[in-house]
């Protein structure tokens, strides 16, 4: 007889369904996170590759012009060509692909297939026709405008999937480029490969990047804006918050580019104080400088970042590589470790900041125009660093080594001043989930 009273004893199908139910829904939630971090990080593995493979052409005829300049007539203004029609080439791809909203109204991982296609072709093309030719500084031209839908491209990429980790997420593939970026100066140090082989395996890479692309997984955090506004690039510098992003950014680019640009000179110079074999050491240590360094700094400054806040990373870094800027100088024929010690430094807090400019541009945009603020950003950041990098060899000329490198802290505290004000500005709780 039964007691109404109390509650029917549970049965032995109940005792074994309540729990495995729990352990399916626990199971269920660990594999589904499990497979969230694995998507997340094979997704970033495969868009770094990518942005290596295919950002290879912007510095491959760089890589090869002791080849070059030892079979061809390659004069000084040919050889700066081939560098400075890809910068000219990408401020152009990125004012037109900001103008018409491309990388926000396409589908990203087409976009990006598109420009590698385009700018594999190009660098191609360097193998049919005489290294002297203007075709040639056409062709890099070309690989420029390409890689207008490369670089920013791949950087909204990143941001897609971020969940409270967008600075490392982006300081990771900034590292990745940077170390990329390094690579000519590892290859001179060696002695150079020949001219055709880079050429050719540049191409190829930039090739298996447009195909490899495709098995990059986009994030939830993505918005696609279907509208044409040619107004909306504008919003990067009329709108205050994005405004004062973007001082700093260029703050930043007024020294980095620079920096980059003329260290091997300064080591080589430095060097011969001391060493026999200058030119072997400072290849060396520029590499180590811009592409270990600068790798490190990117990762690091990506971490930092997310934990104190982008302004105050961006503020630490900037106040740091601007006062490394004023005190090289002073360092020029010590001796080699000290000078090689204190550059590496300047290589790590110079680029610490670099990735969380772009995140913060990405988090104080609006949903559906991340793309497009991220190329104006870069755009603008590429047009000052025509002009800087002719700026300090001609310090040299007047003033010397020991002052050349001061005048680019101009840069970074001005960049300093403008991330003060961003970090006082009430859309700046929107940055780093509120850590500004």
């Amino acid at each position: 007889m039964s007691n109404r009273g109390e509650a029917p004893a549970p049965t032995a199908a109940d005792d074994a369904g309540v729990p495995d139910r729990d352990v399916d829904i626990s199971y269920s939630n660990l594999v589904s996170g499990v497979h969230q971090v694995s998507s997340k990080t094979s997704a970033l593995i495969l868009l770094a590759f990518c942005e290596v493979a295919a950002l290879a052409l912007w510095f491959s005829a760089t890589a090869v012009l002791p080849s070059l300049q030892a079979e061809y007539d390659v004069g000084p203004t040919l050889a700066s060509l081939y560098t400075s029609a890809v910068q000219l080439g990408f401020v152009i791809g990125t004012l037109l692909s900001a103008f018409l909203g491309l990388a926000d109204r396409l589908d990203m991982r087409r976009f990006f297939m598109a420009s590698c296609l385009l700018a594999s072709a190009a660098n191609a093309v360097i193998l049919t026709v005489e290294p002297t030719s203007s075709t040639v500084i056409f062709c890099r031209f070309l690989t420029g405008i390409a890689m207008a839908g490369i670089y920013p491209v791949g950087m909204k990429l990143a941001t897609t999937g971020a969940k409270g980790d967008l600075g490392l997420l982006v300081g990771i593939l900034v590292g990745a480029l940077t170390l990329g970026t390094a690579s000519p100066h590892l290859f001179n140090a060696l002695g150079g490969v020949d001219w055709r082989f880079t050429i050719a395996a540049t191409s190829l890479a930039a090739l298996a990047a447009a195909l490899v692309i495709n098995l990059v997984r986009i994030g939830p955090n993505h918005s696609a804006s279907r509208r044409f506004d040619p107004g909306m690039a504008l919003k990067v510098y009329t709108k205050p918050a994005l405004r004062l992003a973007n001082f700093g950014y260029l703050g930043h680019m007024w020294e980095l580019y620079a920096m980059w640009a003329w260290i091997a000179v300064f080591l080589q110079a430095s060097f011969s104080v001391h060493l026999e074999a200058a030119a072997l050491w400072s290849r060396l240590a520029t590499f180590a400088v811009i592409g270990v360094g600068g790798g490190l700094g990117a990762v690091l400054g990506g971490l930092l970042a997310d934990r104190i806040g982008r302004t105050a990373l961006t503020i630490g870094a900037m106040a740091s590589s601007g006062a490394c800027a004023i005190a090289i100088g002073f360092l020029f024929g010590e001796a080699p470790w000290l000078v090689f010690s204190f550059a590496l430094f300047w290589g790590i807090v110079v680029v610490a900041d670099s990735a969380q400019f772009s995140a913060s541009i990405a988090e104080l945009s609006e949903p559906g125009t991340v793309g497009t603020m991220l190329t104006m950003q870069t755009c603008a950041g590429f047009i000052l660093t025509l002009a800087t990098v002719h700026l300090v060899p001609t310090l040299v000329d007047a003033v010397g080594w020991r002052f050349a490198f001061a005048a680019l802290a101009i840069g970074p505290f001005f960049g300093v001043w403008a991330m003060i004000q961003l970090r006082r500005h009430p859309d700046s709780v929107r940055i780093a989930g509120g850590r500004r």
